[in-house]
């Protein structure tokens, strides 16, 4: 997913023209050996790009556990063996991917366990709302965790907002928006965000494959999937706007089919220990 070449640039951010503490205290060629430790419960994220990072610095690596395993507090990730230039080169690198990684996928997770527990067949998308320029390694994370994407872009799905209906001629109605994208964008589903009970069900009499609502509670959420219910062909019901594992539960049991969250993106990182030590033997 990611080539030799995009990962000796993050390395070249860190390190662009060689480690002055490393070399200034002439251990460079010291033999030594790394771990990297989980210091709580966590789930992983990351760790075969961190581990290709040492690889290219020159280091011999050795997973224990790979993307996507939840794993316990003090259990290693991975280990590393170069001479002390080598690992200096990428431990900080490798650990901060690790950290940042994780708590986007552990966030996830936790957020799906949290849905299953409601409804075991509700699923998490995750937004494109993440920092601008990392749409990868977001998309790494959350899937680690178990979340899929909600939408990659403008440019691969149908989601129809009020800022888009706003624009439109007046007395243009929904059924004429879902009219129009099928005739411009046939192979795509449609989407449509509803503010109210009331729009979601003209929305889905009106033929939309996907009825989002944002920010509705749980009870109005359930409201709309009991009309859906009755409906000769039922859309997707998607419920979005401040979605986290406290609450999924809750809206996948009101017969929400997907929880649409931007949460995980914003975790807060999970701590990775790295220890260094010689390595005579």
């Amino acid at each position: 997913m990611f080539s030799d070449e995009e990962l000796i640039r993050i390395l070249l951010e860190d390190c662009p023209y060689g480690d002055i503490t490393t070399h200034g205290l002439g251990i460079g060629d010291v033999p030594a050996r790394m771990r990297f430790a989980a210091r709580a419960p966590m789930t992983l994220a990351g760790v075969e790009q961190a581990a290709r990072l040492l690889e290219l610095c020159g280091a011999g690596v050795r997973m224990h556990a790979p993307s996507g395993a939840s794993v316990e507090a003090g259990a290693t990730i991975l280990e590393a063996s170069a001479a002390a230039a080598s690992l200096h080169r990428g431990y900080k690198t490798a650990q901060t991917l690790l950290e940042i990684l994780g708590g986007v996928a552990s966030a996830a997770r936790a957020i799906v366990q949290a849905a299953r527990e409601g409804a075991p067949a509700c699923r998490v998308v995750c937004t494109r709302k993440h920092v601008p320029g990392i749409k990868r390694w977001a998309l790494l994370a959350i899937e680690a965790g178990g979340a899929i994407p909600h939408r990659l872009g403008l440019s691969d799905s149908v989601l129809v907002f009020e800022q888009h209906r706003v624009l439109l001629d007046a007395g243009v109605t929904i059924d004429a928006c879902i009219e129009r994208l099928r005739a411009r964008a046939p192979e795509r589903r449609v989407s449509i965000e509803a503010e109210s009970v009331e729009e979601a069900i003209a929305c889905a009499r009106a033929g939309a494959d996907v009825v989002q609502v944002d920010k509705l509670d749980p009870a109005h959420v359930e409201r709309i999937a009991q009309a859906f219910a009755s409906l000769r062909q039922r859309p997707l019901l998607a419920a979005a706007g401040g979605i986290d594992e406290r609450n999924a539960a809750a809206y996948a049991r009101a017969g929400a089919d997907l929880l649409v969250t931007s949460a995980p993106y914003y975790a807060r990182p999970r701590d990775v220990r790295v220890e260094m030590r010689r390595d005579d033997a």
